[in-house]
Order: C-alpha cells, then structure tokens, then sequence
C-alpha cells in the first residue's frame, strides 16, 4: 500500500472517531443549558447559539494561522495538537457548572483544537492531483460519520449515564485518535516550507500573515471562501435549533415520535451517501462549479424545512439537506488545492476553513437571537434567501479552481 494511502486510512479512522465524540454534546447545547437551570426558551436559544457558534468563530480566526505554520514545522503535529486540544478542554466541559464556564471552554477549544484542516492538508499533499476533490471528499464522509453516529451515542449516553459522562468520554475517544496519527501517520518532510531561516516567534507571524494575505488576493479562492461561507450560514443558522423546531411541528404518522437525533441521522445518512459523488463531480467539471450547483439546491432544502409543518415533511427536507451539503466543503477544499502549491496548502485549505468556521460561529450566534425576533421557521426562511441571493451576486472565476485544472502542483 503507497504511503499516502496509509496516512489516510490512519488519519480518516483518527477523524471519524474524534467526530463521533464531538457530535455527541454538540447538539444538545439546550438540554444541557436546562440542566445548569435555565428555565426560559429564549434565553436558551441564545446561549444555545452561542455555545455552539464559541468555538467555530475563533477556530475562524486560528485556523490560517495554525494552516501556514504546519507549513513549515508539519502537518502530522498540528493534527496531534488539535486532537490533545479536545482531551484537555471539551473533558473539562463536564465540570463546568454555569453556561459562561462552558463558554470559556468553547472558546479554548476553537482556538487550538481545529483538526479538520491538517487533516485534509497532510493528505492533500500527498495524494495525487488528481484527485484532490475526492480525497477531501472521503476525509469529510469521517465527519459524516460522527455526525450519523454521535447524536445517537449522546442521546444514549446522557439518558444512562449523565451529561458530565458524555464529555468525559469524547475526552478519551480524542486521545485514543492522537495516538491512531502518532502511531500510523506518517509525513513527506519535502512538502514543508523553509526559507533557511530559524523560526522566531515574532519573525513567524509576521511571515504567516503574509503568506495568508497572498492566497486570499487568489481569485478563485475568494470566490470558493464567500460561497461557502454563505452555505455553512444557512446550515449553522439552524443547526442549532432544531431541536426546538422538532417541538413545533405535528407529526402524521402515530408511530414515527419526533427526535431530533433522527433529523441529524437522516441528514448525515444522505451526506454520507452522497459526499465521494460530489468529489468525483468536482474532478470532472471544476470544483467551483459545481459548488454553485450545491448552493442552489440547499437553498431548495432550507426553504422546505422552513414550510415544513409535518415532522415527516421536514425529515424529507432533512434528507436533501444532506445530500446537498455533501458538496460544499470537499468541493472548496478541492479549490484551495487547485489554487495552491504543495509548500503552501495548508495555508490555502486553512483560509478555506476559517471561512467556513466563521460562517457556523456568525450564523449560529446571530440565529439563536434573530430567532427571538422571527422564530425558528422563520430563521431558515431567510437562510434560504441569503443564499439564493450570494448565488446571484457571485459570479464564477475564471481559473484553475472553475475549470477542475489542479496548477502548481
């Protein structure tokens, strides 16, 4: 087996199990909230949001940071340091005893614990080129998978066990991946950047922040970064809430009970089915391309969920949801490896992903709030129409990442 496909099967499973942890708190923010003795569903909603969106906002503003320093000194080690970042951070979470104690821990957590983005860098330079889309593609069906199977563990896990149980245990299952990278990843030292220079502290940041100036004058790459961020918007608007609008709707059918963790189930089943069919489709016809196709038809899933009156109506909505959004994270990574060189990657896939991070922390943040205002329903009327309207306002590039063309390899 070449090397590159053992770091991936080692890196994937390390994903896939550190994703299952961390999925099974994250969307039962409002439980938990009501377990501190919050009583009031709007303040619940609001810190909801926030909690949710703590963590995304600052691994936003660390993450191209984080990017172009694994350039230099590793990708493997930058993965490890996320993963031991959630041992240490989301295990404290069970002895927090009031939401700001739980927000200070957020916050730590994003700042160093984003593992995504090493992860798809440590591949990406590695694989071949063409196939960046599709290996993107199945590094993120790792995150489908936590999102399949960690609503259901936790769900299982607070019921039996406790709250302070569930962050105990993502603690472990995030030590036990660092070891899987440790242990079976392994690292082309050759793709790393050096300019011959010792690495000083002030020196490096002035150096990283201009290489992550250089890449967002890229104009292919912008273009991928406000589309996306536009998709993970409507979906981290949301996100956070549906458990609430599971209590809003009726159900048709006596036998089907409302569950929020089916909804997150249905959703990454058809995320999961659908994500390695994007990449290939990202390969052929040019990963910006096809990320617009993506756009328009989440648009399509969030104006469904936000008619639904039927819980079987908006597990339907859930289902296309997923089978959209499958697309919208391989297909701009597969951009910022079209747009980048090998020394720069993780840079370009670090900036990719602080847009997207930022678009989940802004979205969920403003949407427990805007929900106040306009209610849940109406939260993912109007996520459907800032869609639709980046769709028309953003035009494709015309480059590299439009035409599927991998460059600067």
């Amino acid at each position: 087996m070449p090397t590159w496909k053992r770091t991936f099967a080692a890196v994937w499973l390390a994903n896939t199990v550190t994703a299952i942890g961390m999925m099974a708190f994250l969307p039962f923010f409002p439980s938990q909230l009501e377990h501190l003795g919050l009583t009031d569903r709007g303040e619940i909603a609001t810190w909801a949001g926030v909690l949710y969106g703590a963590a995304p906002l600052f691994a936003a503003l660390s993450s191209p940071l984080w990017g172009a320093l694994g350039d230099r000194v590793g990708r493997r080690v930058m993965i490890l340091r996320s993963m031991l970042a959630i041992t240490l951070f989301v295990g404290a979470m069970s002895f927090a005893t009031s939401p700001w104690e739980l927000l200070a821990l957020r916050i730590a957590q994003g700042l160093f614990s984003g593992f995504v983005a090493p992860s798809i860098t440590l591949v990406s330079v590695q694989a071949p080129a063409e196939a960046q889309s599709r290996v993107s593609g199945w590094l993120q069906t790792s995150m489908v998978l936590g999102a399949i199977l960690g609503p259901l563990a936790g769900e299982l896990l607070r019921a039996e066990l406790g709250v302070g149980e569930v962050y105990l245990g993502v603690a472990v299952l995030s030590l036990v991946a660092a070891l899987l990278v440790l242990c079976f990843a392994r690292e082309d030292a050759s793709s790393q950047r050096s300019d011959g220079r010792r690495l000083e502290p002030l020196g490096a940041l002035r150096t990283l922040v201009r290489d992550i100036g250089e890449l967002r004058g890229n104009a292919a790459l912008r273009a991928s970064m406000l589309l996306l961020f536009c998709l993970q918007f409507g979906m981290g608007a949301t996100n956070p809430l549906l458990e609430l609008h599971v209590r809003d709707v009726e159900t048709w059918l006596g036998w089907m009970k409302p569950s929020t963790a089916a909804l997150f189930f249905s959703m990454s089943a058809a995320n999961l089915v659908s994500m390695p069919l994007w990449g290939r489709l990202g390969d052929r016809r040019g990963a910006y391309r096809t990320l617009r196709i993506c756009a328009a038809l989440c648009a399509v899933a969030l104006l469904a969920q936000g008619l639904a009156s039927s819980y079987e109506a908006l597990l339907l909505a859930r289902v296309l949801f997923g089978a959209a959004m499958a697309g919208s994270a391989p297909l701009a990574f597969g951009v910022a490896a079209a747009e980048s060189s090998a020394s720069q990657r993780g840079g370009a896939i670090g900036v990719v992903f602080a847009a997207r991070a930022f678009a989940i922390a802004v979205a969920s943040m403003a949407g427990g709030a805007i929900s106040v205002l306009v209610g849940v329903r109406g939260l993912f009327l109007g996520s459907a129409g800032l869609l639709a309207l980046c769709l028309v306002v953003l035009r494709p590039p015309r480059s590299g990442g439009d035409r599927g063309v991998i460059h600067n390899m």
